[in-house]
């Protein structure tokens, strides 16, 4: 690809890519690699600037990891965030040793020295007039001496140095974050680094990455065969449009009815790839054999991993049925990844596998093609329209590759499967007729496998009980719980337990991530 390039060095932070979104939002491409890529590499991949990212770490404990020295005398500018502006003062020069006070959540910096990566970059003026930023911080160590050539670029009372520069070399550091949405400023002061000091040129576009991918599918299948699992879901429909608009009839799209969808989804699927699209299409029945598979387990880390197990097998015997099958295509896109530190670094804690990053199994007999696996879920959304997928498709919010196996806590049973299909319907239309679908990135309601008691009319009732969840998020790595009008809870609450026998308790999940992740399992 003929793109100006940021790299992005990892030290392990669970936000790292969190950078890379925002560097991509100014349309400029960049890539996260591990902090010890060698220093060919870097000189190879030949980037406009770098980034370094936080990590758990300490910087001034010799056991931990540094940037590379090439980092340094690549000639490109720098940006350190939090543990890489540490490493980046231990590495020129400077001290780091541990704070008298931690910092972690919202922090109000003072901007000083008029530096070309803050200048005008402000959220209030102090009563002096000297501009402030409300960021986030998240730190327990702290610069406590600067490297030779290096001003203060900002401060707190607790943090004398919680951003520095040198200007002459174009190196910065800024303890705080400002790729998280937390950090107001935070945007403005990425793009100022990548577009007004690493002078990139904004083309990342997805139509260019249509092309761009096009042709990178066609070189990398050649004349094989394709076989993608098809879920309805954005990712997995994005996917197979790209893949399709590449290779046609190369490509069969096969869609597994796991008993784990939501309402209607099998004929929704059918309806618009199969006669619309014109693709080809094989739809598996396979029920009995997931519920099966999951009789009596409980944990969603287990769950996850027969899901993405089955899926696979699935996948497999239709591939046998294909003669010049040699692909597994898959929507996997960056978060799943990021999630299931299956990323390059292997540094970042697990939060939760993916199935299709955790559970494929190292026999499988086909090789991966996913054209998104570097992508965000807005310039997956983005590319779909640019391929022509109606929006109320793109739109639609994210399901989980497990599918409902996530949201029914605990083992998963054919009976709280239609229970829980039927009172998400109710949900998500209801969202629609009060207008509030398109307003909120993800809703959907969870079975929980506990009983309540209950009276309706004047009988004594014992059933089970759902909670819904809606959030709101730009990102998916943080989101805050969606302030729903009580008239329309209490109308889907109404609706779920009228409607749907065995249900007689509806909760509303008031959880932001963090702590809690956005499933519930």
């Amino acid at each position: 690809m003929n793109h100006d390039r940021i790299l992005i060095l990892d030290f392990g932070s669970q936000v790292t890519q969190l950078i890379a979104r925002r560097v991509r939002e100014a349309h400029v491409y960049c890539e996260v690699h591990p902090n010890d890529v060698s220093e060919d590499f870097i000189r190879e991949f030949a980037p406009k600037g770098i980034i370094l990212s936080g990590s758990y770490m300490s910087a001034y404990e010799e056991s931990n990891d540094q940037a590379s020295p090439a980092v340094f005398s690549a000639g490109v500018p720098v940006l350190g965030i939090c543990y890489g502006m540490q490493t980046m003062a231990i590495q020129l020069g400077g001290k780091v040793e541990p704070g008298t006070k931690r910092e972690f959540g919202y922090a109000e910096v003072r901007a000083h020295n008029h530096t070309k990566l803050l200048e005008g970059i402000e959220d209030f003026k102090g009563p002096n007039g000297e501009g402030f930023l409300k960021v986030w911080m998240s730190h327990g160590d702290r610069v406590s001496e600067l490297p030779p050539g290096f001003v203060v670029m900002a401060s707190t009372p607790s943090c004398p140095i919680a951003a520095m520069a040198d200007e002459t070399r174009h190196f910065y550091g800024v303890q705080f974050h400002p790729e998280v949405t937390h950090t107001e400023k935070g945007r403005e002061i990425l793009q100022r680094f990548v577009l007004g000091i690493c002078n990139c040129n904004p083309d990342w576009e997805m139509g260019n990455f249509a092309n761009e991918a096009i042709e990178s599918i066609r070189a990398q299948v050649g004349s094989d065969e394709v076989i993608l699992g098809l879920s309805g879901g954005v990712d997995s429909s994005v996917t197979a449009v790209l893949i399709h608009k590449a290779i046609g009839k190369q490509l069969t799209c096969v869609f597994v009815d796991n008993g784990l969808l939501r309402l209607n989804e099998r004929q929704q699927v059918q309806e618009m790839f199969e006669k619309n699209l014109g693709m080809k299409l094989v739809v598996v029945n396979a029920e009995e054999r997931f519920l099966n598979a999951l009789k009596g387990v409980a944990d969603p880390e287990q769950k996850r991993k027969i899901i993405g197990r089955e899926f696979v097998a699935c996948f497999q015997e239709e591939a046998k049925k294909l003669t010049g099958a040699k692909w597994l295509a898959q929507g996997t896109i960056y978060p799943d990844v990021i999630e299931s530190a299956a990323a390059k670094t292997k540094k970042a804690k697990v939060i939760k596998s993916h199935h299709n990053v955790g559970g494929l199994p190292p026999d499988m007999h086909l090789k991966l093609l996913e054209p998104l696996r570097g992508l965000f879920k807005d310039e997956v959304r983005e590319l779909g329209i640019k391929l022509g997928l109606p929006r109320e498709m793109v739109f639609r919010h994210p399901f989980p590759g497990p599918g409902l196996g996530v949201r029914i806590l605990g083992e998963v049973k054919k009976e709280y499967a239609d229970l829980l299909r039927a009172a998400d319907a109710i949900f998500i239309e209801e969202l629609h007729n009060a207008g509030w679908y398109d307003k909120v990135s993800q809703a959907f309601t969870v079975f929980l496998p506990v009983r309540s008691v209950g009276v309706m009319g004047d009988g004594r009732t014992y059933d089970w009980v759902v909670s819904l969840r809606c959030v709101e998020t730009t990102d998916f790595m943080t989101a805050k719980w969606s302030h729903l009008p009580y008239e329309l809870l209490g109308k889907v609450s109404n609706r779920i337990i009228n409607e749907v026998k065995g249900i007689n308790r509806v909760c509303y999940d008031v959880s932001g991530k963090p702590p809690a992740t956005i499933e519930w399992e």
